[in-house]
């Protein structure tokens, strides 16, 4: 124990880094990581299901059971797992690990991959509740192929992608692998809850008859943020080219001098890519795959010379798509079925059709970016992830990006999901604080217990709900006094009255003025927060301002600026 404990240190002194460079802490950073990560493995392949507690981060080793096992032709299996259950505390939105002992017990190959989040008795929570919002497999066993982590192979948040591999094809697991299941459970309410996660793959063993014409896959783990534990980006309300951001294009900032670009891979072998599908958070619209190939030309498209308008609009459709050495290869786009448009979780990720296959060489550059609308409301803490699959050139033949087009339309991996079915946004009676009278004159600090902001809370009575208020040019100073028990908050500027209804749709990031202060809260070590306080900007201009809390959106409040 003192051993893991002295690692959750190593990674909590490496925040502490104030006195070096950006870009040692990195190095540092990513050292810790994988040392930490690794440090899994032994209790991941020893322990028995129960509780591990390290520097206070409780972990659950999960159950080695099947829970339903569905026979595919040749041999095959569709086999579903649990791992957990997980003790959601009130409010929850923490980064934690769980050694997954709940896998395939002989070796075979994973063709497929869908993730689900449940309560105990095998409901599906809402969205707006309880959901995951972000979750990795990793296999402690094997180094990633773009990064100094372990080896990530699988992904999902809330909008639950499903993985496919094309037919033949397939991640070759070996049963003595350890597996590590990389979450982050978001509470919304300040309910404790019991959930369970569940994933269900599509399994060929080894001593299957369609193993024999099985051939290995391997992850190629492209995000814009690639190496980091928690790796985001925050996106401002307005920003980007007409409205459209594209992370890191149009973020100078994305990779400071002395860092590398982390979107972007080498490759290191000459090799197919088979299959991808993006990840985004709200707000997001697609995800991008691009190529870079030294002395390599995308062959301009010649349609000029069609004899007809169906066949020179077939000559365009064919033709790829890109300038000089860089080509595009997919883009995953974000289908939302939510009326209310690209602001929630109620999407889908597009995957590649399953003739993609592009053809690679030693030396290639992959990069990744990631698309964000910005007309409607800031997305702060938003990710861009494209998790690929490649095969060896000896097993596969790909199509050349450069002489025909490959970046093809993709299809949404499903539907709608009925979890994602409350989106908010109906009248309330919670009041206008624009019209509310003046609250407490600068009181200096606004305490945050309890799920409620302690001065300006919309949702109290009295002088507690009115907004306090403060000259221009003072601020006021927010504590997050939840932080001992877990419980993070945020201050997030949103268009007022800010008081419709919670649900997956709103509130959003959609105030006029923008002000965000980040996750607020410090504990346990390993966690999305850096801070236990905030303070607001002092040259806020005379008026009220309406925020919530991102963690927990039911959270409204408002303080008002006086001359």
């Amino acid at each position: 124990m003192p051993r893991r404990q002295n690692l959750f240190a190593l990674w909590t002194q490496v925040g502490r880094m104030h006195d070096v460079s950006r870009a040692l802490r990195e190095v540092f950073a990513g050292v810790a990581a994988a040392v930490m990560l690794l440090a899994f493995a032994s209790t991941a392949s020893a322990a028995n299901a129960g509780d591990i507690t390290l520097n206070g981060t409780r972990m659950l080793t999960g159950e080695k059971s099947t829970v339903t096992t569905t026979k595919l032709p040749n041999g095959a299996k569709r086999l579903k797992y649990e791992i957990g259950p997980f003790k959601i505390i009130p409010g929850q939105n923490e980064i934690g690990y769980t050694p997954i002992t709940a896998k395939p017990q002989v070796d075979g190959y994973i063709t497929r991959m869908r993730p689900d989040l449940v309560y105990m008795n095998g409901k599906v929570p809402r969205v707006d509740v309880v959901h995951l919002h972000h979750g990795v497999w990793v296999n402690l066993s094997r180094q990633n192929t773009t990064n100094n982590l372990p080896e990530l192979f699988f992904a999902a948040g809330e909008e639950k992608t499903i993985f496919q591999l094309p037919k033949g094809y397939g991640y070759h697991y070996k049963a003595t692998d350890n597996w590590l299941f990389n979450h982050m459970l978001h509470n919304l309410t300040p309910v404790p809850t019991m959930v369970k996660m569940i994933y269900e793959i599509d399994f060929v063993p080894d001593s299957s008859p369609a193993a024999q014409k099985m051939k290995p896959a391997r992850p190629i783990w492209m995000d814009v943020e690639s190496g980091k534990i928690y790796p985001v980006f925050n996106v401002k309300k307005n920003s980007g080219k007409n409205n459209l951001f594209t992370y890191p294009d149009d973020d100078p900032d994305a990779y400071p001098a002395g860092t590398r670009q982390r979107n972007a891979w080498t490759v290191d072998r000459d090799g197919v890519l088979l299959a991808t599908a993006g990840h985004l958070h709200p707000g997001g619209l697609h995800t991008d795959l691009w190529l870079e190939r030294q002395g390599a030309k995308v062959r301009a498209a010649k349609c000029g010379r069609a004899k007809t308008a169906k066949a020179a609009k077939k000559c365009r459709l064919s033709s790829p798509r890109g300038r000089g050495d860089k080509v595009h290869l997919f883009r995953s786009k974000a289908k939302y079925f939510e009326p209310a448009g690209a602001v929630s979780w109620d999407v889908a990720m597009s995957a590649t059709r399953p003739d993609w296959k592009v053809a690679l060489k030693k030396g290639d550059v992959l990069t990744t970016t990631a698309t964000y609308g910005t007309k409607r409301g800031a997305w702060w803490e938003s990710m861009g992830i494209m998790v690929a699959y490649m095969a060896e050139a000896s097993d596969a033949k790909g199509h050349n990006p450069y002489k025909k087009r490959v970046d093809l339309p993709g299809k949404p991996t499903h539907g709608h999901l009925n979890e994602n079915r409350n989106h908010g946004g109906k009248k309330t009676n919670l009041p206008d604080a624009r019209k509310l009278r003046d609250g407490t004159l600068n009181p200096g600090n606004v305490d945050i217990l309890g799920f409620n902001y302690r001065l300006g809370d919309l949702r109290l009575p009295g002088l507690g709900g009115r907004p306090p208020v403060i000259k221009q040019g003072q601020s006021l100073t927010f504590v997050n006094q939840d932080n001992p028990q877990r419980i993070y908050h945020s201050i997030t500027s949103c268009k007022a009255p800010c008081t419709k209804s919670t649900g997956i749709a709103y509130p959003i990031a959609d105030g006029p003025v923008q002000f965000e202060s980040g996750t607020i809260g410090t504990d346990p070590p390993i966690t999305t927060a850096g801070a236990n306080t905030w303070t607001t900007p002092k040259n806020l201009k005379p008026g009220t301002y309406t925020y919530f809390c991102r963690i927990h959106p039911f959270m409204r409040g408002a303080f008002r600026v006086k001359q």
